[in-house]
């Protein structure tokens, strides 16, 4: 029997346990943690569906289909809804699929639902992956950063112009990867170390510190890489009372230095 090679996945999981869940983009926010006031970004997480379970056995390695959101069944093609017939619920099929690649046999079956507070608690570190939002057609200033050329010397309209792009003779064309004028945004982005700031199990929401690529509304699949790290948010505020008795012993000890360094003078 030839060896089954397992393709490449986007998303691997740490053991046998399932990291990984899907959610939506809400809006920004903010909050404090001590007094320490930090910008969070709203995600509404789970819960998430087991639609398929792949074994080494079978395709060639460990990983684990989880289902989010709904959608009706008149919106599927009879493929997707064939594969998804063991988790069809009150006429509604998962609306987006993700596969999670694991490294041991998972402890899941179809069927079973993932939900938010069964991965994820406050202080744990995550890693977000979602869509930019897309900017369209974009010149070199904007999608680069270009400072553009001069204003004098009869170049008044070519301030966001590139500019020269060759070198000439040799090597006689341009260079693959060249920074030039294009679409701008539309591509997955991955933001890693983010903290779960909060969680509201009723309403399947969290906050993660910090902001998350996408519009409101946009797929987020978010993985759980650490834990306990909330700690690191809050800022050691020195009190004012002890700056308060620096700066008295600093302006004492001057006020010292000046009297010495004064001559007596006679009466």
């Amino acid at each position: 029997m030839p060896e089954i090679k397992a393709p490449w996945a986007p998303f691997f999981g740490l053991n046998n346990m399932l990291e990984t869940l899907l959610g939506l983009k809400q809006r920004m926010s903010h909050t404090f943690v001590g007094d320490t006031r930090v910008p969070v970004t709203w995600l509404k997480v789970g819960p998430c569906v087991v639609t398929q379970v792949k074994t080494r056995d079978k395709d060639g390695y460990f990983a684990v289909q989880i289902g989010f959101a709904e959608k009706k069944l008149k919106t599927t093609s009879k493929p997707l809804l064939g594969h998804l017939k063991n988790v069809l619920k009150n006429g509604l099929v998962p609306r987006y699929l993700r596969e999670v690649r694991l490294n041991d046999k998972p402890n899941l079956k179809v069927g079973d639902v993932v939900k938010l507070e069964d991965i994820f608690k406050e202080g744990d570190l995550v890693r977000l992956t979602g869509t930019s939002k897309g900017k369209g057609f974009a010149g070199v200033v904007k999608r680069w950063g270009f400072s553009g050329g001069p204003r004098t010397h009869g170049q008044s309209d070519r301030e966001r112009a590139p500019g020269s792009i060759g070198q000439g003779t040799t090597p006689g064309r341009v260079w693959k990867g060249k920074k030039m004028a294009g679409r701008m945004g539309n591509k997955r982005v991955t933001v890693k170390n983010l903290t779960v700031v909060e969680v509201d199990k009723e309403n399947s929401l969290i906050a993660v510190s910090g902001s998350v690529p996408g519009k409101p509304g946009e797929l987020i699949v978010i993985k759980k890489i650490g834990e306990g790290r909330l700690g690191e948010l809050m800022k050691k505020a020195v009190s004012p009372s002890v700056q308060q008795e620096e700066i008295s012993e600093q302006g004492q000890k001057r006020e010292e230095n000046s009297d010495k360094s004064l001559p007596e003078q006679s009466l």
